[in-house]
């Protein structure tokens, strides 16, 4: 059964929101399933089709490439899942724009560190669901009654 798709530029909103505010996701190379870890993503409200991460040049993520960033919002109620191309960002500009205390926390050597490799995810396809439902849909869950029509509208394939 088919069924029908959520508004994406609404739940687009909804995830970019919920990302600003809480800025951790899981980031992994496709190439390497191994290589899944906790990254804070830096964002430009301007800029709502990459975002940047501060890692290091010895780190899985110098392999650069295709990835996938799975994202869960601090009140459960929106989740995310999209991929995307890594590349090293060469722009002193969105670096200095992006520095600060809490990236420094990670390098030594602190803005100058010779180990720091600043990338940006140029984003593409992408899955969003949000989980607040609403008080109906969660009686008839209780219920175990069929909520997948109603949940379809929580849902959407876009791109970002």
């Amino acid at each position: 059964m088919k069924y029908r798709q959520g508004d994406p530029d609404k739940l687009k909103t909804k995830f970019w929101t919920a990302l600003a505010d809480s800025p951790f996701l899981f980031l992994q190379l496709d190439s390497d399933t191994t290589s899944a870890v906790p990254m804070s993503a830096q964002l430009d409200k301007d800029a709502n089709s990459a975002i940047w991460f501060f890692t290091h040049k010895q780190g899985k993520f110098a392999e650069l490439g295709p990835a996938t960033a799975t994202f869960e919002s601090k009140g459960h109620d929106i989740y995310a899942r999209f991929h995307g191309m890594l590349t090293v960002e060469t722009s002193q500009e969105r670096f200095d724009q992006f520095w600060s205390n809490f990236a420094e926390a990670w390098f030594d050597g602190g803005k100058d560190d010779p180990d720091i490799l600043f990338l940006r995810m140029d984003l593409g396809e992408a899955e969003i669901w949000d989980g607040d439902m609403g008080l109906l849909d969660t009686a008839k869950m209780a219920l175990g009654m069929d909520v997948r029509e109603d949940a379809s509208e929580h849902h959407a394939d876009t791109r970002l």
